[in-house]
């Protein structure tokens, strides 16, 4: 039995059509415009869950990349005051050795001590080094100088580790133990290089045959002992700036094919939506036209 076909069913399936038609279009017309495919979460749910997933991703990979950054430049900040230091002791190494040497006066050798004396006040300003406000050498009391300039040598920082998240559950030291290298001074007799030289300044001093011989021996080989813990100390501070590097490489490396991802999943293929529209509107135009011989056409007069 055949279902007879009103002009009203006919008139509704016609108008059901050019609106269906006419959103399409109107979608295709926000893709351009706006440069997106997914304009809400309704126009593709599982795009929306993974666009929110990518955003989450690479809001993680910045701040890691953030970090590193940080770390950094704190440490090319300790380099740079480790290698001042370096400098410092150079020339230390070189007063010692002129002051070991019997043909210097008592008043050479003052003077070497006097500046010796000034050399150890450097080594702590560069202990007291600072980036963006923040101590380096004092462990995790950051607001506190390691140090005191024209005082007592004694540590006033802790030993507390500094770290940087730089992955999931990877953690980068960017502190240095700078305590173990200056130690306390001369009370604590530690030999640390506070210590040493304090005492190279006062063997200078001395002028006796026994501050003589400790010039030549024990406070050379101590000295050169600091030196070498300074190396080591340097040494570490390079290969964790190169694993930071490493790290920041792999992490921008990461950060491009997640906003790639990103971009796949929402942006819009431009070419593609253009043709798409141009298509879609010829279709529109057409069914206009065809539903002129259905619907009266002061009605299809409004809609066109």
């Amino acid at each position: 039995m055949s279902m007879r076909v009103t002009q009203l069913m006919s008139s509704r399936a016609t108008l059901r059509d050019l609106n269906d038609g006419l959103s399409r279009l109107s979608r295709l017309q926000d893709q351009l415009s706006s440069g997106k495919q997914i304009a809400r979460p309704s126009d593709d749910p599982y795009g929306t869950s993974r666009a929110l997933s990518l955003r989450g991703e690479l809001g993680g990979l910045d701040q890691y990349q953030r970090n590193v950054d940080d770390g950094t430049a704190w440490l090319n900040t300790t380099d740079t005051a480790l290698g001042q230091m370096s400098d410092v002791l150079a020339r230390v190494r070189e007063l010692l050795v002129q002051g070991g040497n019997d043909t210097a006066g008592p008043s050479e050798r003052g003077a070497m001590a006097d500046e010796i004396d000034q050399l150890a006040e450097s080594v702590k300003q560069e202990a007291d080094v600072q980036y963006s406000g923040r101590y380096l050498f004092s462990g995790t009391a950051t607001d506190t100088a390691p140090y005191a300039l024209g005082g007592a040598d004694r540590y006033q920082g802790d030993a507390g580790t500094i770290t940087r998240a730089i992955g999931p559950q990877v953690q980068v030291p960017i502190n240095t133990d700078l305590h173990a290298l200056l130690g306390d001074g001369q009370p604590a007799a530690d030999g640390k290089l506070l210590s040493t030289l304090r005492d190279i300044a006062d063997h200078l001093r001395g002028g006796t045959a026994a501050d003589a011989s400790a010039l030549r021996g024990t406070d050379l080989q101590r000295l050169d002992a600091n030196v070498d813990a300074l190396n080591g100390i340097r040494a570490d501070v390079g290969a964790r700036t190169n694993r930071l590097a490493i790290a920041g490489s792999r992490l921008s490396g990461l950060s491009l094919n997640a906003t790639r991802l990103l971009s796949d999943t929402e942006d819009a293929d431009m070419a593609q939506t253009i043709t798409q529209y141009t298509t879609q509107q010829a279709a529109y135009s057409a069914a206009l036209k065809a539903g002129a011989n259905i619907v009266q056409s002061s009605l299809l007069d409004f809609l066109h």
